[in-house]
């Protein structure tokens, strides 16, 4: 309804600036919000007080112009017809449309065009909200990428959950998405892991080990070097160190990103595209990106190191890409890996970092600018720390991990359902508090079972009403505009307007890539849907209201169905 409107504003601005009534300058975004005080209308726009430093003119007068043409019946029948041609959504007809204080826009929309937004519902069903705003354009998202030295923790699985989210999002309003995991399997880390697993696979055999300060210290790797024990016996206790560590690393390695996947897979949350920093390497893509850098005149050295101008572009400092003992830097890889990405041809690249890596936006930012890029091509989200809570205390760290809380111990504990959602419900650039005890709560406390529990609520009505003999898909697909008219209580009307503002809800969270627009959504409708119940009884002897309240339900249904799906969260139909 929002975007359509929109659209229609545009539209009429546009016309005006043909015909010479506004000056042809760029219109800046208009701006189009829900009014919070009854009586302001449906939808607002502050458009005209924006024109009028362009204009010249008061805005009153811009506002008067602008509702004399937004009421133009020739003006709607030609954009109808237009936008009939691109994708088919109508426009809403208005009760009044109001010039309001200093040159606000206030539209009223009739109770007819909210009945028809209930039609659009059941029509398009699990389709509803799905647009193609995204004009098919390809976007990579690159998220989770832990290193493969230890099981996923809480922080890896926030970023699961917002990378999941983004993409299903973005598919929605007709984005071609893939999703991506960079997997760092190069470095000392590596190396530290085998080390680590081949000196517990020692120490199972009674032999008294010294783990360095900085090796991983958790009960999985002694758990990888049971598993060693298990397939190859004592074999690695016989001949220098330097000659079996390889087989430790690789084996260390291939078991933990095992465990990355299951865990994944489990969460709900799959990569199209699993990209080892190894190819990176071998495949020679850092020498062509340091050599497009030096076609760009952005590379110098400096006491025998290679380094890159990125100061010239924004950052507060030049990086250095191959050190004085000419090894490459971690710095280098990624500035290959990103030219690579932009070379798959990519519109867009999203990559998902955790709050560590936030002094490291500049200098890539700066770098993909260094290599002729448009920086906006790329965007980079910060999520903040997970604070798990038990009874209001934060919980101590996994005795398997000896360092964090895995994932895995979360979904155990509380479900998919409940640690996806809880991950959600905040701006990722903020920090998370997570109640265990609240997210494993069949109460309305729990906001994840409280919207899940309103769609079951609707599945269960529609059960009583086929037990008396309520042919719900006749209902369904035979309602008409008379019926729903019968849906004429403050409350119904509440509904069905919260109902249709879904697929402008889904666009904006996907625009803002903000998923947690969504959970606030469910919330509020769903907050709606249990107090409509407890106030109304559904199945009455009016035949006809029955009927219209049943398509009611039936849509508050899809869109909550629809809304959990975006989330990656089931829609239960019973609890």
């Amino acid at each position: 309804m929002k975007t359509v409107l929109l659209k229609w504003i545009e539209f009429v601005v546009k016309k005006a600036q043909e015909a010479g009534r506004l000056t042809d300058a760029p219109c800046l975004e208009i701006p189009l919000e829900t009014p919070k005080k009854e009586g302001h209308g449906d939808f607002a726009t502050t458009l005209p007080l924006i024109l009028a430093k362009v204009e010249g003119r008061p805005p009153r007068e811009i506002a008067t112009q602008l509702a004399e043409q937004l009421n133009n019946l020739a003006l709607r029948e030609s954009f109808e017809e237009a936008n009939r041609l691109k994708d088919g959504s109508p426009l809403p007809s208005f009760e009044k449309i109001e010039i309001a204080g200093p040159g606000y826009i206030n539209f009223f929309l009739t109770k007819a065009s909210w009945h028809q937004e209930l039609i659009n519902i059941l029509r398009a069903d699990k389709n509803y909200g799905r647009t193609s705003e995204g004009e098919g354009k390809k976007v990579q998202i690159e998220f989770v990428s832990a290193n493969p030295t230890g099981p996923l923790h809480v922080a890896h699985g926030r970023a699961a959950a917002l990378g999941d989210a983004l993409a299903r999002l973005l598919k929605s309003v007709g984005y071609q998405v893939d999703r991506e995991y960079y997997i760092n399997d190069v470095g000392g880390q590596m190396d530290l892991l085998g080390k680590s697993t081949y000196l517990r696979y020692r120490e199972l055999y009674g032999e008294e080990i010294n783990l360095p300060e900085e090796g991983y210290q958790g009960d999985y790797i002694i758990e990888i070097a049971r598993a060693v024990r298990g397939e190859e016996s004592d074999r690695y206790m016989y001949g220098p160190a330097e000659s079996h560590l390889p087989f430790f690393t690789r084996y260390s390695y291939e078991t933990i990103l095992g465990w990355i996947r299951r865990d994944l897979k489990t969460f709900r949350v799959h990569f199209d595209t699993w990209t080892p920093e190894a190819e990176i390497h071998q495949e020679n893509k850092i020498d062509a990106a340091l050599k497009l850098l030096e076609s760009k005149k952005v590379l110098f050295e400096d006491e025998g190191a290679l380094w890159v101008k990125t100061t010239a572009y924004g950052d507060d400092k030049d990086r250095v890409v191959r050190r004085r003992n000419q090894k490459l830097t971690y710095f280098a890889a990624d500035i290959a890996y990103h030219r690579e990405k932009f070379e798959r041809g990519y519109d867009r690249l999203i990559n998902i970092w955790g709050a560590d890596h936030h002094g490291y936006i500049a200098r890539i930012k700066a770098v993909v600018e260094a290599m002729g890029y448009a920086p906006k091509r790329l965007q980079i989200l910060i999520h903040q720390l997970v604070n798990l809570l038990r009874d209001g205390k934060q919980v101590k760290m996994s005795k398997r991990s000896g360092e964090f809380i895995t994932l895995r111990d979360v979904v155990e504990e509380v479900g998919v359902d409940a640690t996806r959602f809880f991950f959600l419900m905040r701006r990722s650039d903020t920090s998370l508090d997570f109640d265990l005890e609240l997210a494993k709560k069949a109460t309305n406390e729990n906001p994840v079972f409280y919207v899940q529990y309103a769609h079951a609520r609707v599945c269960s009505i529609e059960r009583v009403a086929k037990d008396r003999d309520w042919d719900i898909e006749d209902v369904v697909h035979n309602i008409t505009m008379e019926e729903l008219a019968l849906l004429a209580l403050p409350e119904e009307q509440a509904l069905i307007k919260q109902a249709s503002r879904y697929p402008d809800l889904a666009l904006s969270a996907a625009e803002a890539l903000e998923p947690h627009r969504m959970t606030f959504y469910l919330q509020e409708l769903a907050g709606m849907l249990h107090r409509f119940y407890f106030g109304h009884r559904i199945i009455i002897e009016d035949a006809a209201l029955t009927k219209a309240r049943l398509v009611l339900m039936r849509a508050i249904r899809i869109v909550l169905h629809n809304g959990l799906d975006l989330l990656g969260i089931s829609a239960p139909e019973q609890m």
